[in-house]
């Protein structure tokens, strides 16, 4: 889940996950991983939770910006390729998910 307001980059796990828990409404504790990004649109956060501590990555982009939504409030939830996509700097939002159905049965 990506955080669409970009968020002060001097908070920590806890206050990363304090954010998530009382301005997005979300439990930062169920292995969900969720996206924050600078102002300037050239850095992101990641926190999840992987079962025994809060885990936070950090990337900075060096000479390009990372694409993002209009700035606003809420959540935004990306599928893995988006993810990866938007982690490795392209335009996400180009990255469609191939819909795919379980089959029925198993022969």
């Amino acid at each position: 889940m990506v955080a669409t307001k970009p968020v002060d980059f001097r908070k920590g796990h806890d206050g990363l996950a304090a954010l998530v828990k009382n301005e997005l409404h979300k439990d930062p504790f169920t292995g969900t991983v969720f996206v924050f990004r600078s102002r300037k649109a050239d850095r992101l956060k990641l926190i999840y939770w992987d079962g025994s501590g809060l885990v936070m990555a950090y990337k900075r982009l060096e000479e390009h910006t990372f694409i993002c939504r209009a700035v606003r409030d809420g959540l935004l939830t990306l599928g893995h390729a988006q993810f990866e996509a938007l982690f490795a700097g392209p335009d996400w939002r180009r990255v469609r998910t191939v819909e795919t159905r379980a089959p029925a049965a198993i022969e």
